[in-house]
């Protein structure tokens, strides 16, 4: 049985006004290093993803975790996030 998509192309050759021999050679990954220079993406699983909808919330949940495990000294002095600790004076 014939796909009926593939039927219904007339052709898949490109327009005469494409001409293919000023592209030059394609070079793989030419781009790769500064694509991924200031980017960190990961895959969520999906049960995470439905909880986690979007990059504020994600990196709300990893800086929770990373205080919880002590690791926030590990944190530079220009980067870290003002203390939330109030101060109960006594009267």
């Amino acid at each position: 049985m014939k796909n009926k998509l593939s039927t219904s192309r007339t052709s898949d050759a490109l327009r005469k006004e494409y001409d293919l021999s000023r592209l030059g050679p394609g070079v793989r990954g030419k781009y790769y290093q500064q694509a991924v220079a200031g980017t960190n993406l990961v895959l969520l699983e999906p049960e995470l993803a439905r909880i986690l909808r979007d990059s504020k919330s994600v990196n709300r949940a990893l800086r929770l975790l990373v205080d919880a495990a002590g690791a926030s000294t590990l944190r530079s002095a220009a980067t870290r996030r003002p203390s939330k600790k109030t101060t109960h004076s006594a009267d």
